[in-house]
């Protein structure tokens, strides 16, 4: 049996065929371009922060870990929102991100105690006599976590990026 196709046939092709949408040089992934932006802020932040707080300008905290806002935190849930905004809380990839978010925990836990034995031990160091062997080594790095503040900050930055995010597509 032979098919034709009408008019209305060839119309609806065209239709589904124009409705491919071309490729875009930012991804369309609302999650990921949520948690890259809130990443990114929150290190920018860093730069005011750091004013603020030491009243000097330190270009080096737009790449450094540590200080306030926690940009892993701010990253985190970023996604984390993304997603239960955009596929809703029940499905596997929301539990996956939450469970990722668990790296809250570790930033105002491990990594601040790890950043404040490091700081101590760069104390004593530096209190060694010249012709101690140690005396010459390298200053451990001491901004390694957050306080449990700049983790919640970091956590709201990225909820509120997430929004912003939602509005905005």
């Amino acid at each position: 049996m032979d098919e034709e196709m009408t008019a209305a046939d060839v119309a609806a092709n065209n239709r589904a065929a124009s409705s491919i949408s071309p490729p875009t040089l930012l991804p369309s992934n609302l999650p990921l371009l949520s948690a890259f932006v809130a990443f990114a802020l929150a290190q920018f932040l860093k730069l005011f922060t750091t004013w603020f707080k030491e009243k000097r300008w330190d270009s080096r905290r737009i790449m450094s870990s540590g200080g306030m806002p926690s940009s892993h935190s701010a990253t985190v849930m970023a996604l984390a929102v993304a997603i239960g905004l955009q596929e809703g809380t029940s499905g596997p990839a929301f539990a996956i991100a939450i469970i990722l978010a668990c790296v809250m925990y570790d930033a105002s836990g491990v990594r601040l105690h790890s950043g404040r034995q490091a700081e101590l031990l760069n104390q004593i160091v530096c209190e060694l006599p010249p012709e101690h062997p140690l005396s010459n080594i390298r200053p451990l790095r001491d901004s390694l976590g957050h306080t449990p503040i700049q983790v919640l900050a970091g956590a709201v930055l990225g909820c509120f990026i997430a929004f912003l995010m939602r509005k905005t597509h």
